[in-house]
């Protein structure tokens, strides 16, 4: 999910105890990467708050908002989305790109040179990554699929420079 020039790589859970921290759901892989930018975490509906300190414990992560330190403050943050800076994330080797890279750009499959949509999102259901493709304007139909993200089976090339994804899916999958 791309906002300007930033990456959601987190949420605010439900809350954890009495003191105003929350669970933190880190969309991170590994999830324990996020500790890492903890500096650079903003929340994009307010600007003025900053993240005090996240914490493993179990398999878990939790964390605090500075300056929220009771149970009912934080719940009202409950599910907002922390985001990063793309500029704090290192720079990839050439034809290495980040997830977030991908939205917004074209399907079409290599075999019918047909445009299948646009990719609005990548999730992942258990086996694999999925690109999540929505129709648009220029769409062989009105068709969202699901195209698991596997390379050379049916991801066949990403070109970020042409904002073109290219895959092994033909239309009536």
């Amino acid at each position: 999910m791309k906002k300007n020039n930033h990456t959601c790589i987190g949420s605010v859970g439900r809350s954890k105890g009495l003191n105003g921290e929350f669970y933190l759901n880190s969309f991170c892989n590994p999830k324990e990467n996020i500790i890492d930018y903890i500096k650079d975490i903003v929340f994009l509906s307010d600007s003025k708050l900053e993240i005090e300190y996240i914490k493993k414990s179990a398999n878990k992560l939790f964390s605090k908002i500075k300056n929220i330190n009771d149970v009912d403050s934080v719940k009202e943050y409950t599910n907002q989305k922390l985001y990063l800076n793309m500029s704090s994330l290192p720079k990839l080797p050439m034809n290495e790109f980040y997830w977030n890279e991908l939205i917004g750009m074209k399907v079409e499959d290599e075999n019918e040179k047909k445009i299948l949509g646009i990719v609005k999102a990548l999730e992942n259901y258990g086996a694999n990554d999925c690109l999540v493709v929505k129709p648009f304007n220029e769409s062989i139909d009105n068709k969202t699929r699901l195209i698991p993200y596997i390379n050379e089976i049916f991801i066949k090339s990403v070109d970020i420079k042409q904002n073109i994804i290219k895959v092994d899916w033909r239309s009536d999958y």
